[in-house]
C-alpha cells in the first residue's frame, strides 16, 4: 500500500482492536478493512507490447473498424516507447479518453474486451445507463448504514489489478436528480491530469486511477455532458457495409449461433448468398445484432428438424431455404413507389440506431398561405420547413413555379408520425419536396439528399455523412446529394460503397433540385 493509505489502515486497525465486538462499529470497521485489503494497490498486469500480436488479436475478433484498431495500436506503440526509453508522464496518463460512439450492435462493448486481450490486461465493465446517484461513482460515506464504495472501486477489486481496461457503457445515458450528478463525479475519474488522486467517499484515501485505460461507449455524442465530452477523443463506429456484414456473419456470428443451437459445425453451413438474403430482406440496421438474431432463428429451426428426425445432416442453407426458414421478407425497397408522385423527397437522417432514409411529403390546397407541419417534428425541423417555404415563395419564378400556386397553403408531413424527429439537415429535402409539388416534377427514385438551407439558398454542411451514405446504400439508392463543404467527408465512406455510389455536391439549393427532380414535363402540370 502507499504510505498514506497504510497510515489510514493502521489507524482503523487500532480502532478495531479497541472496539467491543458488541458495538455496531465493530462490523463497520471490519467491512472497511476488508475492502482496503482487497483493493489492488500495487498489483499490475504486464502490458503486451507486441504490436503485431495485438493487431492479430484485434483482426481475429473484429472485421473492419480500421480507425479504432489503428488508435489502439498507437496507444500501445506510445506506451512501448515510453517504457523502453524510461520516459515518465505526470500522472502516468495516456492523454484523451478513447470513446467509442456508434449505433447499437456495431461491437462497441466486445471491442473493449478485445482491447484488454490485445494489451494483456484484465477487463471490467461498468454500465452507466440510467444511473442518477453520484454515490454510484464516488461511493457512500461511512456514516450511512450499508455504505459501500462506488462502482469504480468495485471494478478495480473485480479486476484484481490497478491497470485494467474498464469499459464505461452507455455514458450518454447518465442522468441527474436531487441525489447529485454522476457525470460531474465522472469528470475526476476521466481527467488524466487529476485521476491519480481520485477520492472515493467510502475509502477516504487517494486512489491512483492514472494507469487504468477507461473506454466509454455511447450511441450518440450529443447527449454526453459538455465538460465530459471535452476530455474525450471520439472514435465513431458508424456501421457496416453489406460485404462487411457477410464477413462478420460468416466468421463470427454463425459459428456462435450453431454452437448455441447444439449443432456441430459440420452439420449446417450457410452460403454467402443466403447470408446476403438475410441482410437485405430481413434486417435493416447499422450493426449486426438483428442479423445474429435471424441467424439464430435459422439454426434453431434446423436443430428442431434434426432432433425430430425430419432432417439428416449436413445441410447447406441457400437463398431458397432462407424464405422457407424465416418466412416472407420484412423489408422491401419502397423508394420508387413513394417517389412516383410529385411532392415527395427522399432525405437522409442520423438516429440513435444509425443512419436512416426519411421521406418528406408536401401537399397544397387553396387557402391563406398557412404552413401546416405534422410528423412529430422538433423545433429545428419546423424552422427548416419555414425557411424552405420562404425561399420557394421568394424565388418562385426562377424555380419555374406559378407565383399564385406558391401562395397557397402548404402541408408538410414526415411519415412514421409516432417517432419524434429533429435535426439540422432536412432543409434541402424540404425545399425539394415543395418545388417538386409546385412544379409537378417527381423526384428521381435513385437519389437521396441531405443538407441544411439558408434563406438565400446556400446549402450548409452537415454531420454524419458516413452513416447517411450507408443508409442510402442499404435502401438501394445509388446517388447522394451532399453539401459541397462535406466533400472531404466522402473519404470516410468505405471504398466498396464509394465505388457504386455517385455523389453530387451542391453549393446552392437550385443545384440539388436540378439533380434530384425529373426533367420538366412538356405538358403543363395540374399541380401548378
Amino acid at each position: 500500500m502507499p504510505d498514506n493509505v497504510r497510515a489510514e489502515v493502521e489507524r482503523e486497525l487500532d480502532r478495531f482492536e479497541r472496539t467491543s465486538e458488541q458495538s455496531p462499529e465493530h462490523g463497520w470497521i471490519r467491512t472497511y478493512l476488508d475492502w482496503m485489503f482487497e483493493i489492488p494497490w500495487n498489483t499490475r498486469s504486464d502490458d503486451n507490447f507486441d504490436l503485431a500480436e495485438a493487431r492479430r488479436i484485434l483482426d481475429e475478433d473484429h472485421t473492419g473498424l480500421e480507425d479504432v484498431k489503428q488508435r489502439i495500436i498507437e496507444f500501445l506503440a506510445v506506451r512501448k516507447l515510453r517504457s523502453e526509453r524510461g520516459i515518465t508522464v505526470l500522472g502516468g496518463g495516456s492523454g484523451a479518453i478513447i470513446t467509442l460512439v456508434g449505433p447499437p450492435g456495431v461491437g462497441k462493448t466486445s471491442l473493449g474486451e478485445s482491447v484488454a486481450r490485445a494489451l494483456g490486461r484484465k477487463f471490467a465493465r461498468i454500465s452507466l445507463g440510467g444511473i442518477h446517484d453520484e454515490a454510484d461513482i464516488r461511493g457512500h460515506r461511512r456514516t450511512y448504514v450499508g455504505a459501500l464504495p462506488g462502482r469504480i472501486v468495485r471494478a478495480l477489486k473485480e479486476a484484481g489489478t490497478k491497470n485494467p481496461v474498464i469499459m464505461l457503457d452507455e455514458i450518454d445515458k447518465v442522468g441527474s436528480d436531487w441525489r447529485g450528478d454522476p457525470s460531474s463525479a465522472l469528470l475526476e475519474v476521466l481527467d488524466p491530469a487529476q485521476n491519480n488522486t481520485f477520492r472515493d467517499h467510502y475509502l477516504e484515501v487517494d486512489l491512483d486511477l492514472s494507469e487504468v485505460l477507461f473506454i466509454p461507449t455511447a450511441n450518440v455524442w450529443e447527449t454526453i455532458p459538455a465538460p465530459l465530452l471535452d476530455r474525450m477523443e471520439l472514435i465513431r463506429l458508424d456501421g457496416y457495409t453489406e460485404n462487411e456484414k457477410v464477413a462478420i456473419a460468416r466468421d463470427h456470428l454463425l459459428r456462435r449461433q450453431i454452437e448455441h443451437a447444439g449443432l456441430r459445425p459440420d452439420e449446417v453451413s450457410v452460403t454467402d448468398a443466403a447470408i446476403l438474403a438475410v441482410i437485405t430482406d430481413h434486417t435493416r440496421e447499422a450493426g449486426v445484432r438483428n442479423l445474429e438474431r435471424e441467424l439464430g432463428k435459422m439454426t434453431r429451426k434446423v436443430a428442431t428438424r434434426i432432433a425430430g428426425g425430419e432432417l439428416v445432416a449436413p445441410l447447406e442453407i441457400t437463398p431458397a431455404q432462407v424464405r422457407e426458414l424465416l418466412g416472407k421478407p420484412k423489408f422491401d425497397n419502397e423508394v420508387a413507389e413513394r417517389t412516383a408522385v410529385a411532392g415527395v423527397a427522399t432525405g437522409l437522417a442520423v438516429t440513435g440506431t444509425g443512419g436512416d432514409v426519411l421521406f418528406i411529403e408536401a401537399a397544397n390546397s387553396p387557402g391563406d398561405g398557412k404552413l401546416t407541419l405534422t410528423g412529430q417534428l422538433g423545433d429545428v425541423m419546423k424552422e427548416s420547413a419555414q425557411i424552405a417555404l420562404s425561399y420557394v415563395r421568394a424565388h418562385a419564378v426562377a424555380l419555374g413555379i406559378d407565383p399564385e400556386a406558391a401562395r397557397q397553403s402548404i402541408h408538410v408531413h414526415v411519415p412514421a408520425g409516432a417517432v419524434p424527429k429533429d435535426g439540422p439537415s432536412a432543409g434541402v429535402a424540404m425545399t425539394t419536396a415543395m418545388v417538386s409539388l409546385l412544379t409537378g416534377r417527381p423526384m428521381r427514385s435513385s437519389v437521396a439528399m441531405t443538407g441544411e438551407v439558408t434563406l438565400q439558398g446556400l446549402v450548409l454542411p452537415i454531420g454524419g455523412v458516413k452513416q447517411k451514405v450507408l443508409a442510402a446504400h442499404r435502401m438501394g439508392l445509388r446517388e447522394v446529394i451532399l453539401p459541397r463543404r462535406n466533400e472531404k467527408d466522402i473519404e470516410d465512406v468505405p471504398e466498396s460503397v464509394r465505388d457504386v455510389m455517385t455523389f453530387h455536391l451542391a453549393s446552392r439549393v437550385e443545384e440539388a433540385i436540378n439533380v434530384a427532380l425529373e426533367p420538366v414535363a412538356t405538358e403543363v402540370s395540374a399541380a401548378a
